[in-house]
């Protein structure tokens, strides 16, 4: 089973500490989620990119010593409770006036469903970017459709303007985004199902890493 397409294939080869493929899937699946939540979170770049090393690497210590039971709970609620420790001692190591500025951050460290709603929007996010990418490297779509979809999405030019840059007519670019929208959408749904982590409301009842992961 290739690692890279199921998270039951990709946790079953991290057991083994010499597949550094595994390791470099769920490090390539998981760390730019984990950048972005704890960016949410208040911390700066280089912060937020050791915060997300530590949990991954604390992760799959867990993970090797049993600590981890996928029927207890969505992986991503495990992520958030090691990233929000990590995210935690990153602020006392910083100093009281780091920590004030990290109180304004957008998501609050001691509100569990505000940190799993930011969660759940990066992992949107990083679906959405894995879609793209397939579409562009895969699929037959026009390259000028999905551009004009990008234009109208993500750079919000008026769909005038975006005609007028690629050279096609309004209703082409409009046509354009209904396509690529829809292609977008079968995408991750099925990406959804690959990685097993159904899309929804955040369980708050998911598992909790054990006490050692404080220090």
């Amino acid at each position: 089973m290739d690692i890279d397409r199921t998270t039951t294939a990709l946790l079953t080869g991290l057991f083994d500490p010499r597949n550094a493929a595994a390791w470099e899937a769920f490090d390539r699946r998981y760390r730019p989620i984990l950048i972005g939540f704890a960016r949410n979170c208040g911390a700066k770049d280089v912060d937020a990119a050791e915060v997300a090393q530590e949990t991954i690497v604390r992760f799959v210590e867990e993970y090797r010593a049993g600590k981890y039971d996928r029927n207890r709970g969505r992986l991503g609620a495990w992520l958030v409770t090691i990233a929000r420790y990590r995210l935690l001692d990153s602020r006392r190591r910083a100093g009281t006036a780091r920590i004030e500025r990290a109180e304004s951050a957008m998501v609050d460290l001691d509100d569990e469903r505000s940190l799993g709603a930011s969660y759940e929007a990066e992992r949107r996010q990083a679906l959405l970017r894995e879609a793209l990418d397939e579409m562009r490297t895969r699929s037959r779509t026009d390259p000028k459709t999905i551009k004009a979809f990008e234009m109208l999405v993500y750079h919000g030019l008026a769909p005038q303007v975006v005609a007028e840059q690629l050279e096609m007519s309004t209703h082409d670019v409009y046509l354009a985004k209904s396509r690529v929208a829809a292609k977008l959408r079968e995408i991750v749904l099925r990406l959804e199902s690959e990685y097993e982590e159904a899309p929804g409301d955040w369980d708050e009842s998911g598992p909790r890493p054990s006490d050692g992961i404080h220090s």
